[in-house]
């Protein structure tokens, strides 16, 4: 259970983060944000960032062996980064549709998918 609420909530910290870091590059479409200035987009990346915070934190407390979890804090930060690729490519995909998505993104996906096979191998 710990485990599944982990992943959970690294997916929602990982939304928020993807919000955060690449969303202002789809906002700018708007016509009231893109006459803001970088430190006024880089402010509302940050408040969108605090509710990464408010799902990471407790997702690395809960998922943690030390804390009862079942992962180790290697594992934590393989299944954070698999977890913001998928993210990642979905928003990608979703919402800048001039992007695409090549072969070799897909070759790269595997071994990090292979990384996770490794990191977790006993």
């Amino acid at each position: 259970m710990k485990g599944i609420l982990t992943i959970g909530l690294l997916v929602m910290s990982n939304t928020f983060m993807t919000l955060a870091w690449y969303g202002h590059l789809k906002f700018a479409e708007l016509k009231w944000f893109n006459k803001l200035g970088l430190v006024s987009i880089i402010l509302i990346s940050w408040g969108i960032a605090f509710f990464e915070y408010c799902f990471q934190v407790p997702a690395n407390r809960i998922g943690y062996s030390k804390y009862g979890g079942p992962f180790s804090l290697v594992e934590l930060k393989v299944i954070q980064e698999v977890i913001t690729l998928i993210v990642f490519s979905v928003f990608t995909m979703l919402v800048f549709k001039n992007e695409s998505f090549r072969w070799n993104h897909f070759v790269g996906f595997i071994f990090l998918i292979l990384a996770v096979y490794f990191i977790f191998k006993k």
